[in-house]
């Protein structure tokens, strides 16, 4: 492992870069090329973290040498070194990609600082490619970005399941990806050229959910003009993805039981049976064993839809997910952003590190997003990622401990900070997964209801308001 990070200076006055030499040695591994054809010679066989250069040299450019670098080492910041009266020679390497450029003769402070910056540059650029290759490494389905050892565990199961017809349940909180889980069962299956049907059972009004579901017959009901076909029966051949399978209705959820242990069902108002030729699978967010023990989900249904089951887990418990995610959103929203974005800050990236994701990978992507538009330069930073993501993780960005006491206090400040806004967190949807009830939210969590009252004062919820909302 390289001790000092590596600087080329490329420049054929030895009164130049033997100054340079002397000031960045302490720093940086230097190394000094005479003329842009020895600094090829140096890049091919050296690993080089920031190369300074002259404009004006023999056998090579430093224009000529940018060009080189760009096409070869495309990752490798260049800072141009002009004379004070050739700006126009500036403005052209900036243009042609350089990082930055200096003007000669160079003011030591000046020149330390862009170096600085081009470094950290460097290192984000390289810490992002390795990110890139490391992805490429893992043959995962589409979408489903991931070094975790659980969720590679979960994508084995669902590369063995896929080859049967099985229901399969998936439970995970809001945002976890369980659709993405369940297009991958869909696609590694004999189902794949087959259609993938969606129904969001939270979504649809009670008194449409079974002609949804089913389908009709002409005059089954005032404006039933003419047969429609249902989803199940669209999905034939394919799959049927039940969203929120908790919120379906109780009498629907007594036909979808017929339907799945008889493989048939009739469209509403109509007498002839239909063969149920879908697979289905089905995802929730709630705790489907508390909602039976709620008399709010059918226990028999419940068994039938779980002949195969998926945990996904949260954002908090797969962080070292996150780099990898955030690249993959960079990437996926260049376009929306209008952005050209190469990565992520180290102090950023820690920022999103520490923060507890309640709302899992679809509140970072929606964060990705948001700090790509609002950036001003060609990554992400702290002061562009949103002001409550900074607040959540008690994120000062200009504040950075200079001793070993006061790195300790900010690191047990900062996690405090995580923990209360996890738990306040999970408050808050219990209380609503409870509709307001603080004996049903007791039951629910497994705390006593002093217990909970405690919690509820110490965070300061208004229950009077969380009850009206």
């Amino acid at each position: 492992m390289r001790e000092k990070p590596t600087l080329l200076i490329a420049d054929d006055e030895e009164r130049a870069w033997k100054v340079l030499k002397i000031n960045f040695q302490d720093r940086y591994d230097v190394l000094v090329a005479r003329d842009g054809a020895e600094a090829v010679k140096t890049l091919e066989k050296e690993h080089v973290d920031v190369l300074l250069t002259d404009v004006k040299m023999p056998k090579m450019t430093g224009t000529e040498l940018l060009g080189y670098v760009k096409e070869k080492y495309t990752w490798l910041p260049v800072v141009v070194m002009t004379a004070f009266g050739s700006v126009e020679d500036a403005v052209a390497a900036m243009k042609a990609g350089a990082y930055d450029y200096i003007l000669k003769p160079v003011k030591i402070e000046d020149t330390e600082a862009v170096i600085r910056r081009a470094m950290e540059h460097s290192t984000t650029l390289q810490e992002n490619i390795a990110l890139k290759d490391k992805l490429k490494s893992y043959e995962v389905p589409q979408d489903i970005i991931t070094i975790n050892p659980e969720i590679r565990s979960l994508l084995g199961l669902v590369r063995e399941v896929a080859a049967t017809d099985a229901s399969v349940l998936i439970e995970g909180e809001s945002g976890t990806g369980k659709e993405l889980f369940a297009r991958a069962i869909h696609r590694m299956s004999d189902r794949s050229g087959g259609p993938f049907i969606e129904v969001n059972c939270g979504a649809i009004p009670h008194e449409l959910f079974e002609s949804e579901l089913f389908g009709h017959e002409r005059g089954a009901f005032t404006g039933a003009v003419g047969m429609k076909r249902g989803k199940l029966e669209m999905a034939a051949g394919g799959t049927i993805f039940l969203d929120e399978i908790g919120e379906m209705p109780l009498d629907l959820q007594v036909k979808l039981l017929h339907v799945l242990e008889n493989r048939q069902f009739t469209r509403v108002g109509g007498t002839t049976f239909l063969q149920s030729a879908a697979r289905v699978v089905a995802a929730t967010n709630r705790n489907l064993k508390d909602e039976i023990d709620g008399g709010r989900f059918r226990k028999d249904l419940y068994y039938r839809l779980k002949v195969v089951y998926l945990q996904v887990p949260p954002l908090r418990d797969r962080k070292e997910d996150i780099p990898l995610l955030v690249q993959h959103f960079i990437s996926k929203h260049g376009e929306t952003a209008k952005k050209k974005i190469s990565g992520v800050e180290s102090n950023a990236m820690e920022i999103l590190r520490l923060h507890a994701w309640p709302g899992n990978v679809r509140e970072l992507e929606n964060v990705v997003l948001q700090s790509m538009i609002f950036t001003r330069g060609g990554q992400i930073t702290a002061d562009s990622l949103p002001s409550e993501i900074r607040e959540a993780v008690g994120a000062v960005t200009d504040y950075v401990p200079s001793t070993k006491e006061e790195l300790q206090k900010e690191k047990i400040k900062r996690t405090e900070k995580v923990l209360m806004d996890l738990e306040r967190s999970f408050l808050l949807k219990l209380i609503e997964d409870a509709g307001g009830n603080i004996s049903e939210a007791a039951r629910l969590s497994g705390y006593d209801r002093r217990q909970l009252q405690n919690l509820i004062k110490k965070h300061q919820l208004d229950m009077t308001k969380l009850r009206d909302g």
